[in-house]
Order: C-alpha cells, then structure tokens, then sequence
C-alpha cells in the first residue's frame, strides 16, 4: 500500500530538501548581517540588531509564516506559499544563525582585531578578513544544529499548504488509516537528512582541525 504512494512521499522529501536548501543559505545571510549590527561600533544598528534577535527569537515559528503568508498579499506583495514558508525559516533561523556567529566572534582573540585596528584596517575588512575566517572554526558544529532546525522546521509547510515530507505523509494516513507507518515514513527521512548533515559536519570539522 505504501508503495502505491511513493512517488508522493518522495517529492514532499523532495520539497523539504528544498525548503532547506533554500532557507538555509537565507539565515545565513541575514545571520551574518544582523551580528555585524551586533557588534558593530554605531549604536543604532546594535540596538536594532538585538531588537531583531529578541523579537524572533521570542515568536513561534508558525506566528512568523503567519504574519508572511498573509500580510504580504496584504502589502501588495504576492509570493508562491513555498516562498513565504522560505522567508519564515530564513527569518526566524537567522537569528540563531546570528548569535552563533557572534559567539564565534567573541573567541577570536581580541589582540587579533587590535592588531589589524593598528594598521588601518576599516571596520568591514576586520570583520570579513579578520574576524569571520577564524570565527567559522567555531560555528561548524552548531551551524550544523542550526540546519537540522531548519530542515525538521519545514515541516511547519504541513500547517500552512505545501507539499512537504510532512503534508505528503499525513495525507497517506488520512487516505490509509495507518499512522505508525505514516509517520514512520517521515521519521525516516527526516532522520536521513540528520544523519547527512550531521557526517558533512564531522568532515568539515576534520579539515579546520588540520587547517589551524
């Protein structure tokens, strides 16, 4: 019975590695631009940077998809669902992603930065050059958390409409009665996408070792 669904299933796993695959390269982003406002030397953007953080982090995730899926039709703006659950992810995870770069920051040593301060360096070139390429060693393991959020948190497309692992697998117990199988099925891919991430992890951790 089960495989009667499958090309079903596979696509909502499909739809979830790209729901990863997209969102998280976007908190990144945002991560990174939110923890220079944290640490940069102008007082507005480190106000803003930790009012961002503290709104997000203190907001479900479903509020955040909330607030996208229906304010920005409202604004004029419209984007396919998959887009908008895209942006919630991106938005919500990359305030994690932000104080993981910052507490990566925080152990580069400090005489570092005064150092390249002392040669004329403007704030932008420490950052990129200095700070962020030795902070990285630091963030792999929990950047690594960070994308296994995202990937379980897809599974919030099943609360708002799009075809992901978890919609795919419900809608096989709704038409099959058979929840453990179902969810099973998920727990599956989910666990494979864990065990991917996690052995790409152990493998870049490796190479920083030998690097530094």
């Amino acid at each position: 019975m089960l495989s009667g669904h499958a090309g079903e299933i596979l696509g909502g796993f499909t739809t979830t590695l790209l729901l990863t695959a997209c969102a998280f390269p976007l908190a990144l982003v945002v991560g990174c631009l939110v923890a220079i406002c944290r640490i940069s030397p102008v007082r507005p953007l480190r106000a803003a940077g930790r009012l961002y953080v503290d709104l997000v982090r203190n907001s479900p995730l479903l509020l955040i998809a909330v607030l996208l899926i229906f304010g920005l039709p409202d604004a004029g703006v419209l984007i396919p669902l998959f887009w908008c659950l895209v942006l919630a992810l991106g938005i919500y995870f990359g305030a994690y992603v932000c104080e993981t770069v910052r507490s990566g920051i925080r152990a580069v040593d400090r005489g570092q930065v005064e150092a390249a301060r002392a040669i004329g360096l403007p704030f932008r070139r420490v950052v990129l050059d200095v700070l962020l390429p030795q902070a990285f060693r630091a963030m792999v393991q929990p950047l690594g958390t960070i994308l296994i959020n995202v990937a379980l948190g897809s599974a919030l497309g099943a609360a708002v409409g799009v075809d992901e692992l978890t919609l795919e697998t419900r809608s096989f117990n709704l038409e099959t009665a058979e929840p453990i199988l179902a969810f099973a099925v998920a727990a599956c891919g989910y666990l494979v996408i864990n065990l991917a991430v996690s052995g790409v992890v152990r493998l870049i951790e490796r190479k920083v070792r030998v690097l530094r």
